[in-house]
């Protein structure tokens, strides 16, 4: 097979482009396990997007039957006939991914960055704000410093983990029914493989919040609080701080939570109970003086209408691979302007991701706040893609390339190859079989 030429060309003839290929790369640590697809045409150009993190590419497959012998450009019309096969959380990873290669076919074709397409840039550079993880058992001042070595990096905004697994080994920290916190300790000292036990973990993590009976009690409270106040005693209270990972524990022990934070400045609590729960966000809401965050797990715009439309939310969190795509997630945060809403993107995904993320928010309007990195420690992420010699992140801040499309010529193969996920090896491999595969899809009689 001739290599394909990945840039716009002077002959390239949008109105008879056509698709032709579907084919994937499953990739680990990057930072999370990733799925990168390629849609081919009939003209040598072809468009990147990306399945959500620890979906499937099976969500995007069962679309390929849809795609075959279409103009990617028409972007609006392919997406309103598949996005019926999209789902909540990674079951919309399918729809999104494809959604955002068929933006990224477009700019090439047409020679133009996807922000153009958009309406055009509201700023020239976007805010990252940089999550941060230490390993093991750790304290207040551990975690401290290691944010503080995000600021000397020139990062404006932080986020950690702040929840149960602090509390696991802390005895009488946690109330529950007896064995459910030997079960999260049990899995909280495994190494997870990407096998029986992740699937395990994730079947114990399928249980809604307000059903596990899970609280914190004061002494756990005042773990966490004294965690916080270590961190801000280290990084100090003029930089915001967002709180992610509380646990699936009840409402009441989020409002305590909330309550006894207020005083640290927390940018928001994020993803305290599922995002459907409208009532619950609301009280909790109006409960503390802490903002309140959650909707990287919907999908498309009309699924974050009750937080909106009810001021549930102080932060919306729309994560371009769930939510339908680069359109949707537009749609996303434009709704929460109306309202009155700030809006922050979930990124924790590859460079192909990260610059779907990165041209909506070039595009959005002046509610949007800051989009999220997750890969700062990854020290090869940005040589998935030739020619980036180092991250497009530079002092806290990312800068879109002045290319067409999402900006990315070409992956580099021998990196993806590098970092193949054992589970699902094959790079680019043939998917001819999902070419011609039928279903009667009509959704009414």
């Amino acid at each position: 097979m001739e290599p394909y030429n990945v840039h716009c060309k002077a002959d390239s003839r949008p109105s008879e482009l056509r698709i032709t290929d579907m084919r994937f790369a499953d990739i680990i640590g990057a930072p999370m396990n990733c799925t990168i697809l390629r849609i081919e045409t009939n003209q040598g150009l072809f468009g990147y997007g990306e399945v959500r993190d620890f979906s499937n590419k099976m969500y995007a497959l069962q679309l390929k039957r849809l795609l075959i012998g279409e103009n990617p450009c028409d972007i609006g019309r392919i997406f309103n006939r598949i996005k019926q096969f999209g789902g909540h959380a990674r079951q919309g990873g399918g729809v999104s991914g494809v959604e955002v290669a068929l933006w990224d076919l477009a700019g090439k074709a047409y020679g133009v960055p996807v922000y153009q397409m958009l309406g055009g840039k509201f700023r020239d550079k976007i805010r990252i704000y940089c999550d941060t993880d230490v390993d093991g058992k750790h304290t207040g001042a551990d975690m401290g410093a290691a944010l503080s070595a995000r600021m000397a990096k020139g990062y404006t905004m932080l986020k950690m983990d702040l929840g149960v697994d602090l509390l696991i080994d802390e005895p009488g920290t946690l109330n529950a029914p007896l064995g459910y916190i030997d079960t999260m300790r049990r899995f909280s000292r495994q190494e997870l493989s990407f096998g029986i036990t992740d699937k395990a973990f994730a079947e114990f993590m399928s249980i809604p919040h307000p059903f596990t009976f899970l609280s914190i009690t004061e002494k756990g409270l005042d773990h966490l609080e004294q965690y916080v106040k270590d961190v801000r005693g280290t990084i100090g209270c003029e930089i915001p701080l967002a709180i992610d990972h509380i646990g699936h524990v009840d409402l009441q022990s989020c409002i305590k939570l909330g309550r006894r934070l207020e005083k640290y400045n927390i940018a928001w609590m994020e993803d305290c109970i599922p995002w459907f729960y409208t009532e619950m966000w609301k009280e909790l809401s109006r409960s503390c003086a802490v903002p309140m965050c959650t909707g990287e797990d919907i999908y498309l715009c009309g699924g974050f209408a009750p937080l909106l439309q009810s001021n549930a939310v102080s932060v919306i969190h729309p994560d371009v691979l769930t939510a339908g795509g680069i359109m949707e997630t537009k749609k996303i945060l434009d709704a929460a302007w109306d309202h009155g809403i700030a809006g922050v993107l979930h990124m924790a995904e590859t460079p192909v991701g990260c610059m779907a993320a990165a041209h909506v928010a070039a595009a959005a309007g002046d509610n949007f706040v800051a989009m999220e990195f997750h890969s700062h420690d990854v020290d090869w992420w940005h040589s998935i893609v030739k020619g980036w010699r180092e991250p497009p992140i530079k002092d806290g801040w990312l800068t879109l390339p002045d290319k067409p499309g999402l900006g990315i010529e070409e992956l580099d193969d021998e990196v993806l190859q590098a970092h193949i996920n054992p589970e699902r090896p094959g790079l680019w491999e043939p998917t001819e079989v999902w070419n011609t595969e039928w279903s009667h899809d009509r959704i009414w009689s």
